[in-house]
């Protein structure tokens, strides 16, 4: 019988189910160092320098380690602490229980006390493991330690159970697994390259400096003769938010939303996922009494005003919501302005800027209602606003449409994870036995 969930746990007849400490040649604690920014002769390995969403090391994000005398490094028996090629390291605290595999030697990289290094013997190909930690049986006995996974000990990992198919199918499992990665992250570059696209393609219209000939100078830089430079309220009918006072949370109800749920959908449009984990809701009548203010309808942009400022929001949901104080509800005068090129103003450099320079000196970080009455914005006639929406909505239709993909499969990945590490879809056909003890 199984240890979690109580139930019977089916594995092919041929795998082995193996406690990772009797798999493991080395199993212990990194190095009680700490990690700092001036350069020296190592780096270290912390649980900062963990991809979360590529269960990969982030070199751009390790620190150089404080060891600095030659006394030091005697000390503590540096040699241990190195990192090479085939090593896992496992986080125990922070990012708890995710894993990395270091897919290189390094002359110079040690890891920290708060991972955990294992070296596996041959029985068990490292990446293969390196996949098991990211499938729903690895998780599922790291969480039943407690409902919230805080830290994770040797204990616990030495108890670890690791499914152990055959070298061969291993190695094949980690074909297929690899060549959804990698779609994946040719996918992730794609998505990054179309938004430095529309970046610059952006910057270059909203100057007007693809098609115009003549400019004039303004306080926000040279525009194009015929452009007027106006106000945010000139061109709107409402900028406002909610009181101060915060509504009371419930299980269900109308939706509120938080930058953390604004700020997840991509680039000009939000939806509004009812399925966000993130979400909150409010009562009916908190929702009547808050919509007096905060009256937010299809085409009317949610904008930030604390922490990540300066975002920019078209709302395409006609599913009513109320938003934190921290999210400003802007309406167009849709007789002056395009609500789509309304938002991709906001979100360009130009206006950035001067969201930034009204936060200066602020220590709170957050812009005031009058500084966003004031933001200039440059403003063509309704046509060319129209045309530039058109250009850039071609790309933005583009970045949804991958970011759909990108979706799929990383859901494909976690159904294959459960799939193949379970032995439910074999790379090749065998009988299959209740696993009820372990060896």
């Amino acid at each position: 019988m199984s240890e979690y969930n109580n139930e019977l746990i089916e594995f092919p007849k041929d795998w082995e189910i193996k406690r990772l400490g009797k798999i493991a040649e080395q199993m212990y604690y990194g190095l009680s160092v700490s990690g700092v920014d001036t350069p020296t002769q190592y780096k270290l390995i912390t649980t900062t320098s963990i991809n979360k969403e590529t269960f990969k090391l982030d070199e751009e994000n390790t620190p150089f380690c404080n060891l600095i005398t030659n006394k030091d490094r005697k000390s503590k028996e540096l040699t241990k602490y190195f990192v090479k090629k085939g090593d896992i390291l496992i986080s125990r605290s922070g990012t708890t229980g995710i894993t990395i595999l270091i897919d290189k030697d390094y002359n110079n990289m040690l890891f920290g006390s708060y991972l955990i290094k294992i070296r596996l013997n041959s029985i068990i190909d490292p990446k293969f493991f390196w996949y098991f930690a990211q499938s729903p049986f690895y998780w599922k006995q790291i969480s039943s330690r407690g409902t919230t996974i805080k830290n994770i000990n040797l204990e616990i990992l030495r108890n670890l159970r690791v499914p152990i198919p055959p070298l061969e199918e291993q190695k094949k499992i980690i074909e297929i697994l690899n060549t959804v990665d990698f779609i994946i992250t040719d996918t992730t570059n794609l998505i990054e390259k179309l938004r430095v696209i529309k970046e610059k393609t952006l910057n270059l219209l909203i100057t007007g400096k693809i098609w115009h000939k003549e400019f004039k100078d303004t306080e926000i830089g040279r525009i194009p003769g015929e452009w007027k430079i106006v106000k945010l309220e000139e061109i709107t009918t409402k900028i406002s938010d909610i009181d101060h006072k915060m509504p009371k949370k419930q299980k269900k109800g109308i939706p509120f939303v938080s930058i953390k749920c604004m700020l997840k959908y991509p680039d000009l449009n939000f939806y509004l996922d009812l399925n966000d984990p993130d979400l909150e809701f409010i009562s009916k009548e908190d929702y009547e009494y808050y919509a007096r203010r905060f009256n937010v309808e299809k085409g009317d942009i949610i904008y930030s005003r604390f922490g990540s400022i300066g975002h920019a929001k078209l709302v395409t949901t006609e599913q009513p919501f109320i938003a934190s104080y921290s999210i400003v509800l802007i309406k167009p005068d849709t007789n002056k302005v395009n609500s789509a090129f309304l938002t991709y103003i906001l979100n360009s450099e130009v206006v950035m800027k001067q969201a930034k320079i009204a936060t200066k000196g602020s220590t709170n970080k957050n812009l005031h209602l009058r500084d966003i009455k004031n933001l200039k914005i440059p403003l063509p006639p309704l046509k060319e606003q129209k045309k530039i929406v058109e250009i850039l909505s071609t790309i933005d239709n583009k970045i949804e449409l991958e970011t759909k993909y990108l979706k799929y499969l990383k859901r494909l990945k976690e159904k294959l994870l459960a799939a193949l590490m379970m032995g439910k879809i074999r790379v090749k056909r065998v009988n299959s036995i209740k696993i009820n003890n372990l060896k």
